[in-house]
């Protein structure tokens, strides 16, 4: 059998997890590009999935995202000129800067949660209740141990899950 075919027919975990990925990216950024905001990209995602209503320091999304604060720093200045984010002092510390969302990205986090938990909802409705929860469970102990040996943080805490279902998936690095 070729390569291409077993591939095909018996995906291994990066084949599915990047066929998953692409394909709820593609759905999310059409949705979202139909309720307004069209100018977002999946890299947008290291910042905005883990972007907190009250603020988070960049150093913060770039440990949680696993992407170097260089790259978090582009993208915020990406989405400060697109006006979902902005740069305040944080409180605790006059030297740090929250990266906060504005009004518009407060909109773009709860549109996102929205269409991600559809997407869910679908998926459990397709294989059922029960087997979506085991897949999750599971789903979250393959990516653990994965990160385990990458040192990538994994979104597994209610608060900070990213695909679950209220944070947009970031995607690939570009």
């Amino acid at each position: 059998m070729r390569r291409s075919e077993r591939k095909t027919t018996d995906p291994d975990l990066g084949v599915l997890t990047s066929t998953t990925l692409f394909a709820l990216q593609k759905e999310l950024f059409r949705t979202l590009a139909e309720q307004g905001h069209p100018e977002l990209r999946p890299r947008h995602g290291a910042v905005l999935d883990y972007l907190d209503e009250d603020g988070t320091r960049a150093t913060e999304l770039a440990a949680l995202s696993g992407r170097h604060k260089q790259v978090i720093g582009t993208l915020v200045d990406e989405l400060v000129d697109l006006g979902y984010v902005e740069r305040r002092p944080d409180p605790t510390d006059r030297r740090a800067k929250l990266v906060v969302p504005t009004a518009r990205g407060r909109d773009q986090m709860a549109r996102s949660d929205a269409i991600v938990a559809a997407i869910e909802r679908r998926c459990a409705d397709r294989v059922g209740e029960d087997d979506y929860a085991v897949f999750r469970r599971v789903f979250r102990a393959v990516a653990a141990t994965l990160a385990a040996t990458t040192s990538e943080p994994v979104a597994s805490s209610p608060a900070r899950r990213s695909a679950s279902p209220t944070r947009m998936p970031s995607g690939p690095r570009t």
